[in-house]
């Protein structure tokens, strides 16, 4: 138990480390003394630099493969489309355009080229695996009669762009660095909006 508590505590350190210096300039040193333990002890959880932001990127990855799960399977039995698929809307511009989860996808793409695995895992995790959840649900609903989408996964694709593409190219581009709610619930509901018009029967 103590060890899971301290390799936590270092991966915590390493990812506010990555974020706040990037790859190349993060120090071992510095990551050591914001987990509050030694140098060693970060060298006994991993073995060097390189490993230990494979690990920071791994749970990140495994976090967005979590996130929104949960609201895309309740859309699925959905008993009131237009309100649940805002819901979903929202929740998913939240979790997307958070802060850190932007500096990370950032970091990322600047180090793509030295960690190409990484990036491609990021990809498979985040919008391809994301997409065929929803895809299934939209199946599910287009089967209920509620939806009218030939080409499932390209719904799906479509509803994600329509939510995403104005607040998460701004957080990108560092035109803002985070929004205000209303913003981000006014793209939500005309994200879910258009898709309905586009899609619903």
């Amino acid at each position: 138990m103590r060890k899971d508590v301290t390799r936590r505590a270092i991966l915590d350190a390493a990812l506010a480390e990555f974020l706040e210096h990037g790859y190349v300039a993060a120090g071992m040193d510095r990551i050591a003394a914001r987990a509050g333990v030694s140098k060693v002890t970060v060298y006994a959880h991993f073995a060097d630099k390189r490993t230990l932001f494979e690990a920071v990127f791994t749970g990140a990855i495994a976090a967005a493969e979590h996130a929104g799960s949960a609201f895309v399977e309740a859309l699925a039995e959905s008993d009131d489309l237009p309100r649940d698929l805002r819901t979903f809307a929202r929740e998913h511009v939240a979790t997307v355009t958070a802060p850190h989860l932007v500096q990370l996808r950032r970091m990322l793409i600047g180090e793509a080229g030295r960690f190409p695995e990484l990036a491609r895992a990021w990809h498979r995790a985040a919008p391809e695996r994301g997409h065929a959840r929803l895809a299934a649900a939209i199946t599910r609903l287009t089967e209920r009669g509620l939806l009218r989408a030939s080409d499932p996964l390209l719904a799906a694709q479509h509803l994600n762009y329509l939510i995403l593409s104005i607040p998460l190219n701004e957080a990108m581009f560092a035109v803002r660095e985070s929004h205000p709610e209303a913003d981000l619930h006014r793209w939500a509901d005309e994200a879910a909006r258009v898709f309905l018009a586009a899609y619903g029967r």
